[in-house]
């Protein structure tokens, strides 16, 4: 895996065409905001909108998922937003106070916004609780659920198992 900007370790697009998941990068500076990932999102074609997945300095990952006029947004750690702009764009969208002294690592956002694709949230939330998953491993299970894990293995340089 290349470093990109901003210690993105990397940005995908995944959606529904024909029935058949498809992936494809998702450039700079597209996935700097929330905001402009959702932008970036409702541009691809797709049956049901399109996921969002940026993995970041193997610390953290966002998810946002756009259907129609709706943007749902999870962060995994809510920690990374002192010291990374696009978790910071995701607290500032999930209306979250800047809590400069927070230091436990807890995921923020909606839970269920994979739900109806196959990732339910208690599914999810003991997903995000395993400390020892990187950002990669848990984006690759999550992949794995709604059924595009071999794809997303092979974008992220990920080999199974």
């Amino acid at each position: 895996m290349s470093e990109q900007a901003g210690g993105v370790d990397f940005a995908l697009a995944a959606f529904r065409e024909d029935g058949e998941w498809q992936l494809q990068e998702i450039a700079s500076p597209a996935f700097e905001s929330v905001d402009s990932l959702a932008h970036a999102l409702r541009r691809l074609p797709g049956e049901g909108g399109a996921v969002g997945m940026v993995a970041v300095d193997e610390d953290f990952f966002v998810i946002v998922r756009v259907e129609g006029s709706a943007t749902r947004v999870l962060l995994s750690d809510v920690t990374a937003a002192e010291e990374w702009e696009l978790a910071r764009s995701a607290v500032d969208f999930l209306g979250l106070p800047a809590d400069d002294d927070e230091d436990e690592q807890v995921p923020a956002g909606d839970l269920d916004l994979l739900g109806d694709l196959g990732m339910h949230a208690v599914d999810l939330a003991v997903l995000l609780d395993d400390v020892e998953l990187y950002p990669d491993e848990m984006l690759s299970d999550v992949a794995r659920r709604l059924g595009f894990g071999e794809l997303f293995d092979d974008a992220v340089g990920l080999t199974s198992a």
